[in-house]
């Protein structure tokens, strides 16, 4: 069974419509790219899909289960993460105080991800970690917040904006993480610029023009369609 069933979605800001019947489907552990111009409807899709938007239309289900009404808490209790552009951290709360508050159990119980393993994941968290959010650099918020989201033992993580503004040493360490992640089984839609690097690591690519998807398919499949890259990504 498919983990996110995703049916003529619509979403409006206003009288403003954003995504026009976008319709996809997500496999449990599968790590998916979404890309695109900016501009294009991916930030509001991954808003969608956690209750954020309120003016939105059609047909979501989470692990089977109609989540389009459902309050974004409700969304998150069920399995689903979402690392915001922007990271959303609190400057005022430590390191560990910042991961500590988001852990929670699973599905089933299920606790892998704990305040020992993200500091492995992330040893420079570990350095850090007596240290308030607004000490942090760009990259270790990044870290933060994708192993805050991580601490909720997710189905489904939703990174927006992966590795925008880090230093190339750092991004790499992302791309690292969302290898280890995908490994763990939990699926990802992953949003980036990166082409070439999200190839790497995602099992499917998903492209968004004016709110529609224009392309799903392989890396590969993408990769051997030049005209395709050029005309939406500019590649």
């Amino acid at each position: 069974m498919a983990l996110l069933e995703v049916e003529k979605l619509d979403a409006f800001y206003g009288v403003s419509q954003i995504l026009h019947g976008i319709d996809l489907t997500f496999a449990p552990g599968e790590q998916v790219a979404l890309i695109g111009r900016n501009g294009m409807g991916k930030t509001t899709l991954l808003r969608s899909l956690m209750g954020l938007m309120p003016l939105c239309r059609g047909s979501l289900r989470f692990h089977g289960h109609d989540i389009r009404n459902a309050a974004p808490e409700t969304i998150a209790r069920s399995g689903m993460a979402l690392v915001p552009e922007g990271r959303g951290i609190f400057g005022s709360l430590s390191v560990t105080e910042n991961l500590v508050m988001a852990a929670r159990p699973g599905n089933h119980g299920r606790q892998s991800w704990t305040l020992p393993k993200i500091f492995e994941l992330f040893p420079r968290l570990h350095e850090r970690r007596n240290n308030g959010g607004h000490q942090l650099s760009g990259g270790e918020q990044q870290m933060l917040t994708i192993g805050r989201a991580l601490m909720t033992n997710p189905d489904m993580i939703m990174i927006d904006e992966a590795t925008e503004g880090l230093a190339p040493l750092v991004a790499q360490s992302i791309w690292q993480t969302l290898a280890i992640v995908r490994s763990e089984g939990i699926a990802t839609i992953v949003v980036d610029k990166d082409f070439r690097s999200l190839a790497k690591v995602a099992d499917r690519m998903v492209i968004l023009s004016k709110g529609c998807v224009v392309f799903d398919g392989k890396p590969a499949a993408l990769a051997a369609q030049p005209d395709v890259l050029e005309r939406h990504l500019g590649v």
